[in-house]
């Protein structure tokens, strides 16, 4: 057991992590700035359709990622936050997220397969073609949100629990993470495309609930990006949140997301 550390973690200007916006974004690419701002500086195209047909999906490849069960700040190592049961792991954030999309007007589905259940080697393979069968199903997706959680820690050990305050509650910070392509072992085409939608959100959740978000991290990751040009991937929070903590801002980063997307 040990104490664990609170932390609001917010961007600084350096090399690497400017602000965009309201936000920032943290590039571990070699991709220069001005070739990033030039990109962001292009129109997001990512308005839902007025007929109502399902324009979201919520899915997470590591669906059994949970958090703390208790509300002390303190933390015990044999305890991996992990569950499969989809009103404590990823499905109960994604769930929340649903709710409030759906409630804006912007159709959303929610898969809640457990796609690491049987381990989490081959999760991204399965959960790949768990997306591809819905966007073959549902044409009109146009955003793929895969949600997860974080677990950050020191050097020592000690868990660091990402959190701000949002109207006198403890909340937990969020990140999204934009894949790049590098031309040859990540082929990801159209990754400025979810670059600019990432930008987007990033700046709106920042501008509605400042401290909400960590820097966007742009650097060359995969994560099935390339299946539609709206495909990220959101941290909520980490391990040393509490679940509580982590519905908030589910439902906060939904709430700046229906924004961005007209609802």
């Amino acid at each position: 057991r040990g104490v664990l550390i609170s932390e609001t973690m917010a961007g600084s200007p350096s090399a690497v992590c400017w602000q965009i916006g309201a936000g920032w974004l943290r590039n571990y690419t070699e991709i220069p700035r001005a070739q990033i701002d030039a990109e962001l500086s292009e129109p997001l195209e990512l308005a839902p359709k007025a007929d109502g047909r399902v324009e979201v999906l919520i899915m997470h490849t590591h669906a059994t990622e949970s958090y703390q069960t208790w509300p002390d700040p303190v933390f015990n190592s044999g305890y991996m936050a992990r569950s499969k049961s989809t009103a404590l792991n990823m499905c109960a954030v994604g769930e929340k997220m649903a709710q409030v999309l759906n409630a804006a007007g912007i159709r959303t589905l929610h898969d809640e397969t457990l796609y690491d259940a049987p381990g989490y080697t081959d999760s991204y393979k399965r959960s790949r073609a768990g997306v591809q069968a819905y966007l073959e199903r549902y044409p009109s997706i146009k955003v793929v949100l895969d949600v997860h959680r974080d677990a950050i820690e020191d050097s020592d050990g000690t868990r660091v629990k990402p959190v701000c305050e949002i109207d006198g509650e403890s909340t937990a910070q969020v990140m999204v993470i934009a894949g790049c392509g590098n031309g040859s072992s990540i082929a990801l085409p159209n990754w400025r495309l979810n670059l600019r939608f990432a930008a987007e959100w990033e700046a709106a959740m920042e501008s509605a609930y400042p401290g909400l978000t960590r820097p966007v991290l742009c650097g060359y990751r995969f994560y099935n990006q390339d299946l539609t040009t709206g495909s990220l991937l959101i941290e909520i929070g980490g391990h040393a949140n509490t679940l509580d903590e982590a519905l908030r801002a589910g439902e906060y980063a939904a709430k700046a997301l229906a924004g961005v997307l007209g609802g």
